[in-house]
């Protein structure tokens, strides 16, 4: 086993455990901003000032051109989804990126609606 493997760092050179605190500036949640894995991310701006943002958000808004979920987007940029929902919330924050919520067993179910499609099914 070489060096750099013993001392936890990855091919890069960069420590695996290092980098996503970095990335984050040592932060582990965004500040106002609840995202879930599911929660639906897409960009809100097509014109972005890239320097002003680090190269891993710039790739998240190329990504977000069409709405993805934050677990997708995890998977594409191979970054753990913790550090993607801070990245995101940062983005969000600045009005780059928007959000919805994923719909959760909270919310009203409207009757009449079901009612509905059970009698459609019921017809065929």
């Amino acid at each position: 086993m070489s060096e750099s493997n013993d001392a936890g760092l990855d091919a890069d050179g960069i420590g695996s455990v290092v980098r996503p605190y970095i990335l984050t500036e040592g932060r582990q949640r965004s500040d106002g901003v609840r995202l879930d894995m599911v929660s639906v991310v897409i960009a809100a701006r097509a014109e972005v000032d890239e320097m002003a943002l680090e190269p891993e958000q710039v790739r998240i808004l190329e990504l977000c051109r069409r709405a993805q979920s934050v677990a997708e987007v995890s998977a594409h940029l191979d970054i753990p989804v913790a550090v993607v929902k801070v990245l995101l919330g940062d983005l969000i924050g600045r009005g780059y990126v928007l959000a919805r919520a994923p719909y959760t067993t909270e919310s009203p179910v409207n009757r009449d609606v079901l009612q509905a499609v059970l009698d459609g099914i019921q017809r065929l």
